[in-house]
């Protein structure tokens, strides 16, 4: 089964490199549009340009080399099964995301990744950390989610159109919309969490106690880059302006820094491998709040670049987890010597990650200080940013490299083994494509990197990529990375120890604010629950009536309602009579202390009803009240009648019966007002209309109220069926209770 996902998903990547690399290459994306929804105007509407092909591309091909690691990886798992299905519909559901054109299919595909996500950080459901990953990760990102549907809506509202690509167009129309502030903030929301973004970077490590496979798959290339792929897809449309740029860069450039010192202090490698990939997606995300050139082309080359070595160090991580049984690299050391091809390939994937020549990383580093260079407003302080978080980058991979294999004395009781080529296979091919692409980078700038900028600026313009660049502002900056991680790596114990100092000083952290959030929730919801849940009819009552007329009557106030009583006509005798007699068998029904004559006041009221309905002409809901009411008075008095007091039914006292009062006259009085309300608004014919015109053309009925109930209003009436055929078992059940005869109990 595993072989056979791994042949679908390098079927996908074959037909995306085979066909589509050429066709997009050449300025024609790929267009399917089918019907979904055409009455609010929703399609099945893919759109494979530049940008989503490179996403796709990634999607597939790594998805290609996980799922054939997971079967070395899970090779005698009992759930390994299961594993494959969920990362293939993982992976459908990324395709499917980043090729939507249509807002609300591309919603429909993040809650996808959301749900299949989930499932994959509680693979291991029998470990509470992983349960707890898991349901942290669905709580942070389905809440983003949410944020994103509004924005969506409201995005697609102002612009006029569901579709991504046609939204370009109205650039300016979206920018300069009122609205524009409100749609900002929930769609980057909604990217924020999805790519742990501060605050909502605490998330992301947290998944760590998801499988390495998972891990390499959903945090390298996939997931937690979908908030990224919304913000390149969506720059051209609400890029451009402040707004944009200084919440993009200020939240990318803190999540940068901030989590590349939480790498630092972290002593298992997969850990710390989650939090440099928390801080590529802050990088991405500072140079994504520029428009310019260079700022596109950056991120696009970093973005590569991260998934290619991201990728094969947590395999690897994967393999010296599954040789050696830890992951603590201060147990660690050389390696080399006991798992050499892992140990080749983790130094590759390490050196990329450093952005040393001649890996893809270097050139992506440059890029990204050329870019820094080139930002408005204050760039040096960027700069700063990046070189910072880069040379604590440069710090790790010299960690991985030097302390982990090459130099340092293992202190594990066990001799490590090196894995089967299954699982060192994909990471090998992975840090060899970091090390040609940097080599012979030509390829992919022109039939990946340039379409993908194209597919993100919305406009025509060339992307050549060099290893060498030549003595420049770049390469300075470059040496004085290099210089600043080799200093923090050999002091790497001070570091770590002043950056645990600094964490344990601060107020607060997302781990423990969300905890807080959690718990007071729960605290809200008990004491919420407590008040409103009591098991007492009359206190649900109370709530519900006191509710309705707060809400009404508040409302009516700040609308400033108000009615113009002339036209209301005068009641006849006869039906001043009736509601004399119902006004009477209310006070009754009030002020009654026996059920029977309770139940008999009720019925008048009922039957009151009835006569008027047939006075004005409603003989068939006339007869439909009638013997409603009538079988609620024999069946409410057969068993009422029979039933012993209740223990909770006791006499609300007099303050009670006047606040009881009270709501029941407010409660009447504002019905009666909305009543009034309605009936003298202009009457609308509209509906009336569509079903006198199609009742007989497409529900071939003359009998329009039948039709209504049986054809537009099916599922509606099947509901009502359902619950009169519920309340009749309930009746009957009732019915059926006998008393038992008093006796000795065994």
């Amino acid at each position: 089964m595993a072989f056979a996902f791994a042949l679908i998903t390098a079927g996908v990547f074959l037909y995306g490199y085979s066909s589509l690399i050429p066709l997009v290459a050449s300025g024609s994306p790929w267009v399917f549009h089918a019907e979904w929804v055409p009455r609010l105007g929703i399609d099945l509407a893919f759109r494979v340009d530049g940008l989503t092909l490179m996403f796709g591309l990634l999607i597939s091909g790594i998805g290609v080399l996980v799922v054939t690691y997971s079967y070395g990886y899970f090779k005698h798992h009992n759930s390994h099964a299961r594993l494959q299905w969920l990362l293939l519909a993982f992976m459908l559901a990324m395709l499917g995301l980043v090729s939507a054109d249509n807002v609300i299919l591309l919603f429909v595909f993040w809650e996808l990744t959301t749900i299949t996500s989930f499932l994959l950080v509680g693979f291991d459901y029998e470990n509470k950390k992983a349960r707890g990953a898991a349901l942290q990760a669905l709580l942070v990102t389905g809440g983003g989610g949410l944020a994103l549907l509004v924005g969506l809506i409201m995005l697609a509202d102002v612009s006029g159109t569901y579709l991504l690509s046609e939204m370009i167009e109205q650039s300016a129309v979206l920018t300069q919309h009122e609205q524009y502030p409100i749609i900002l903030a929930l769609i980057l929301l909604g990217a924020f969490t999805k790519s742990a973004q501060f605050p909502f970077h605490f998330w992301l490590p947290n998944a760590m106690a998801a499988p390495s496979p998972v891990s390499a798959y959903l945090h390298s290339a996939t997931m937690v880059k979908a908030g990224i792929y919304l913000m390149m897809r969506l720059q051209p449309s609400l890029g451009g302006t402040d707004l944009w740029f200084y919440t993009l860069s200020i939240a990318g450039g803190i999540t940068a820094v901030w989590s590349s010192m939480m790498a630092l202090r972290q002593s298992d490698m997969k850990l710390m491998l989650a939090w440099t990939t928390v801080m590529a997606l802050g990088t991405l995300t500072l140079f994504l709040s520029s428009d310019l050139r260079i700022a596109a082309v950056a991120a696009v080359t970093f973005l590569l670049v991260h998934a290619f070595y991201k990728c094969a160090l947590f395999l690897a991580v994967g393999n010296i987890d599954k040789g050696t049984g830890t992951r603590d690299f201060h147990q660690l050391g050389s390696l080399v010597k006991h798992m050499p091809v892992t140990a080749i390939v983790a130094s590759l994937a390490a050196l990329s990650m450093a952005g040393l020549p001649p890996f893809l990383g270097f050139i992506g580093k440059e890029l990204k200080y050329e870019a820094a260079l080139s930002l408005a407003g204050q760039p040096w302080l960027i700069v700063g940013a990046a070189v910072a978080a880069n040379a604590m980058m440069v710090a790790i991979a010299v960690t991985f490299v030097f302390r982990v294999f090459l130099g340092g004395k293992s202190t594990i009781d066990r001799t490590p083994v090196e894995v089967s080529v299954l699982m060192w296979g994909g990471p090998a091919l992975l840090a060899i494509a970091g090390l040609v692409t940097g080599v012979f980078p030509s390829f992919i700038s022109s039939y990946v990197i340039e379409p993908a900028v194209v597919g993100i600026l919305a406009s025509p313009t060339e992307v050549s990529l060099y290893l060498w660049h030549g003595v420049n502002a770049p390469l300075v900056l470059s040496i004085i990375t290099v210089v600043l991680g080799v200093i923090m790596c050999l002091k790497l114990d001070r570091v770590s120890t002043g950056i645990n100092k600094l964490v344990e000083k601060l107020p607060t952290t997302g781990d423990v604010a969300y905890e807080w959030c959690i718990t007071h929730t729960k605290l809200v919801a008990s004491r919420v629950t407590d008040q409103l849940q009591t098991g007492s009819l009359s206190h649900y009552l109370t709530i519900i009536f006191s509710v309705f007329l707060v809400a009404a009557s508040t409302t009516m106030v700040f609308q400033s309602v108000q009615l113009d009583l002339s036209n209301v006509t005068r009641i006849s005798p006869l039906l001043a009579i009736i509601v004399a007699l119902m006004i009477g068998a209310s006070l009754v029904v009030a002020v009654s202390g026996s059920r029977l004559l309770s139940i008999c006041g009720l019925g008048i009221v009922g039957s009151g009803i009835a006569v008027i309905f047939l006075i004005f002409g409603a003989i068939d809901v006339a007869i439909t009240q009638l013997m409603v009411e009538t079988l609620f008075v024999v069946l409410i008095a057969t068993v009422l009648v029979k039933l012993p007091r209740f223990p909770g039914e006791q006499h609300p006292g007099t303050a009670g019966s006047f606040r009881d009062a009270a709501i029941a006259i407010g409660a009447g009085i504002v019905m009666m007002i909305l009543t009034l309300g309605v009936s003298l608004a202009p009457l609308d014919m509209g509906v009336t209309q569509f079903f006198e015109q199609n009742s007989l053309a497409k529900a071939y009925g003359r009998n329009i109220v039948n039709v209504i109930l049986v054809d537009f209003r099916a599922l509606d009436t099947l509901g009502e069926v359902a619950v009169v055929a519920t309340a009749a078992m309930a009746v009957i059940a009732l019915l059926k209770v006998r008393a038992h005869p008093q006796g000795p109990t065994s």
